[in-house]
């Protein structure tokens, strides 16, 4: 017995399929950005797994920013910010859900803290994820303003009690905020993890704390299930 559709009935089906279709696969564009002196390829397990869990490239903005060659040269103002900034901006609007996540790693971690705020977009942020950021400082910086004579550790650097860390202390930079990291992390947990009775990579006000086994950037290569779990 063969099955007659009448044209309307069948061109409305296809209408409504389109949609259905168009719907699964919105995703929030996410936003990855990198640390001191790396690249949007550090992402690259994240990238992978987004890409096979149904996010579109377009649907992915990782950014380059800061001299690559230079660590100590990079800090959290001015030409840094500007391709985070323009990434962040540019994802909200053209985000089909018109909100967006972000990843962060090490210094990109405060980097994304800095532009959300600065654009007070963190109403547009679903999930924050700050893997291994030094939100309270590093101690290989020094406490501010006795801090090692370099950018990355100055005013608006990663010294302890710095001004641009003080002034977005608290601060919120999404919906649902957390933070990856590990007690062996040799870049953060230089001389100590703590840093006025925290570990340093956490988040005020976040949903949850994440430990991990890892180095420093091992919590970004190998948890990226971890991390697109928690965008779902």
């Amino acid at each position: 017995m063969s099955i007659k559709m009448h044209v309307p009935g069948l061109l409305a089906l296809l209408l409504l399929l389109g949609t259905t279709s168009a719907r699964a696969t919105c995703h929030d564009t996410v936003v990855l950005v990198h640390g001191n002196t790396g690249s949007p390829a550090d992402f690259q397990n994240t990238y992978d797994l987004l890409r096979q869990r149904g996010w579109s490239d377009a649907q992915i903005v990782a950014p380059a920013w800061g001299n690559a060659l230079c660590a100590a040269c990079n800090d959290h103002n001015g030409s840094e910010e500007t391709p985070v900034r323009n990434a962040i901006s540019s994802a909200i609007a053209s985000s089909c859900s018109g909100h967006i996540d972000v990843i962060g790693h090490s210094m990109g971690v405060t980097l994304a803290m800095r532009e959300i705020d600065k654009l007070d977009v963190s109403a547009k942020v679903d999930v924050f994820i700050g893997i291994a950021g030094a939100v309270h400082g590093l101690w290989s910086c020094g406490m501010y303003p006795f801090n090692v004579a370099a950018s990355t550790c100055g005013y608006y650097g990663l010294s302890v009690h710095s001004p641009f860390l003080l002034g977005i202390a608290g601060h919120r930079f999404g919906t649902h905020m957390y933070s990856m990291k590990s007690w062996v992390d040799e870049i953060n947990c230089y001389a100590s993890c703590i840093v006025d009775g925290v570990h340093t990579s956490t988040i005020a006000g976040e949903d949850y704390s994440f430990d991990y086994p890892y180095g420093h950037y091992q919590l970004l290569w190998y948890t990226a299930t971890d991390q697109v779990n928690l965008l779902q």
